[in-house]
């Protein structure tokens, strides 16, 4: 604007002098022809003006969307990056974690599940109050409305993990994990029923593949354990009325705290914290306590040691899984926890020397199959 206001005060200036010095000693015509002529110049003088603003504010508008460009080429890459991260830190914990419960419960022969559930729990609760304290996460207060609200869960969640303890105790890894895809058929079967959400068919047959797997698995498995086995198919129930009974208390919940929300880390602390006074009653109603006080494996320590990890790396399962969560989605997720179990099943078939024959192999690999077919009808 400031070229435009100069080119027309000089072209007035100009315009003035001009006409004075002509007073009188031109024609009408004359005058007529000349003002033409200034006005003329002034046009051209003005469009040139505006073609030079034009011009600015189009390199202005092109370096714009060049910096903006390459502002969202970084947010890109850094948004693969970590989900690749948080990605691979969710895959080592979970696989970690299942291969140390079973190096405790099978290999140092440790017959108190309860009680590595306890002390797994008691770690957790420890690490999560100390960041909470620390300020580093968010904790939601807890009050007796919430737990009185969250009791249920809390029980299923602990005869969750005490069935999962004791049926990898009896049970190769490998057959742990394609069983555990008898969850997904429980927990659609029960959303049909409770929240009458209906699958597709891709769903259905991925889903009738896996039961085909576990039966031939079964029935080929060398080291078949009848009561392994049968915590297993009690693990499967447990696991799917829990996400079913989270789905039908979470909204009561969130009512019942002060802020009105529940978040992931809270709810990990409300479980492992409401777990301990269930265990302890356990573990004396079982007389586990005297088995663990007479163990000679309890004065071992690395027992402590791979004992304190494997609570270390379930309480950085549910932080991993939760940074993935954040970083990918849920479809995402679920693929890769489906296709987490090739490298767990592989791994606990060479660390424990699983007898194993040509069927069972190949049921072992039909289930991981299925398994990931079932996520990726899940997506669709």
């Amino acid at each position: 604007m400031s070229n435009i206001k100069l080119d027309e005060v000089v072209c007035r200036d100009s315009e003035e002098s001009e006409l004075s010095s002509w007073k009188g000693k031109v024609t009408s015509d004359e005058k007529v022809n000349r003002v033409y002529e200034i006005l003329n110049t002034i046009h051209k003088e003005g469009q040139r003006s505006l073609s030079s603003i034009t011009a600015n504010v189009e390199n202005g508008t092109r370096t714009d969307r060049l910096f903006k460009g390459n502002e969202k080429h970084v947010h890109v890459v850094g948004r693969r990056s970590g989900a690749l991260i948080s990605g691979t830190a969710y895959c080592i914990s979970s696989c970690s974690m299942i291969l140390l419960n079973k190096i405790v419960l099978s290999s140092y022969n440790f017959n108190a599940g309860i009680s590595l559930m306890f002390y797994q729990n008691l770690i957790a609760c420890l690490v999560v109050t100390t960041l909470g304290l620390c300020g580093a996460i968010s904790v939601e207060k807890l009050n007796w409305r919430l737990i009185r609200v969250w009791i249920p869960v809390n029980i299923i969640f602990v005869g969750m993990l005490v069935s999962g303890m004791y049926s990898l105790k009896h049970i190769n890894i490998a057959m742990v994990t394609i069983l555990k895809n008898m969850t997904n058929i429980l927990t659609a079967i029960g959303e049909y029923y409770v929240f009458r959400k209906h699958q597709n068919l891709k769903v259905w047959t991925a889903m009738f593949m896996m039961i085909i797997s576990a039966v031939t698995g079964g029935i080929t498995d060398l080291s078949f354990d009848a009561k392994g086995y049968t915590w297993q198919i009690l693990n499967c129930i447990l696991t799917a009325g829990y996400s079913l009974t989270l789905r039908l208390v979470m909204d009561k919940a969130k009512q019942a705290t002060k802020s009105g929300s529940l978040n992931k880390v809270s709810m990990v602390l409300l479980n492992n914290l409401l777990s301990l006074p269930f265990a302890i009653f356990l573990i004396f109603g079982l007389n586990e306590w005297e088995y663990v006080l007479k163990a000679d494996v309890i004065r071992l320590p690395m027992f402590w040691v791979v004992a304190t990890a494997s609570g270390l790396l379930g309480l950085a399962i549910s932080f991993t899984s939760m940074w993935f969560l954040h970083q990918t989605g849920p479809t995402t997720y679920s693929l890769v926890g489906s296709l987490n179990k090739i490298p767990i099943s592989i791994a606990g078939l060479a660390l424990f020397k699983v007898p194993l024959s040509v069927p069972n192999l190949f049921s072992i690999l039909f289930g991981l199959f299925a398994g990931i077919l079932f996520a990726r009808a899940k997506m669709s």
